[in-house]
């Protein structure tokens, strides 16, 4: 009890933390997602609607819905790929790319911020206990909670 206790008050407690920071940058979490997926693309920052919807582990209304209102926003742009007319391509405006990469430096001051009272030599060993907690309930990293 105490393991997943703590395990969940921790989590709250860090989701809040991580939250107030893109709040601060005017974002929701899922909106950081999405443009953060598309910035870890590469240059020319651009994904299907598909490969875009894997990558951030969503269905494709969800990501329909997030796309739609970061167009809004202007923060990414949808297009027709011209080499496949039924593909849909998502990609970062120029206001998008700036906003990313200003919060991406803010995101990981206040992780750091968030974990500065570990050592580095405990950080490591927590990241490595924690990992094999999540694939002995049957994460693989690549579609659930993460690495």
């Amino acid at each position: 009890m105490a393991v997943i206790g703590r395990l969940s008050r921790a989590s709250r407690l860090l989701e809040r933390a991580v939250k107030e920071e893109f709040a601060r940058h005017g974002l929701e979490s899922w909106e950081f997602d999405v443009l953060a997926t598309l910035l870890r693309s590469g240059p020319p920052h651009v994904l299907s609607a598909g490969d875009l919807s894997a990558a951030a582990m969503v269905s494709s209304a969800a990501l329909t819905n997030r796309v739609d209102r970061l167009v809004g926003k202007g923060l990414v742009d949808r297009a027709v790929d011209p080499g496949h007319r039924r593909r849909v391509l998502i990609s970062l405006t120029d206001q998008g790319l700036r906003l990313v990469n200003e919060v991406v430096e803010h995101h990981l001051a206040n992780e750091r911020r968030l974990l500065e009272d570990l050592p580095a030599a405990e950080r490591d060993q927590l990241a490595a206990l924690l990992r094999r907690l999540l694939i002995s309930l049957g994460d693989n990293g690549r579609g659930q909670a993460g690495t």
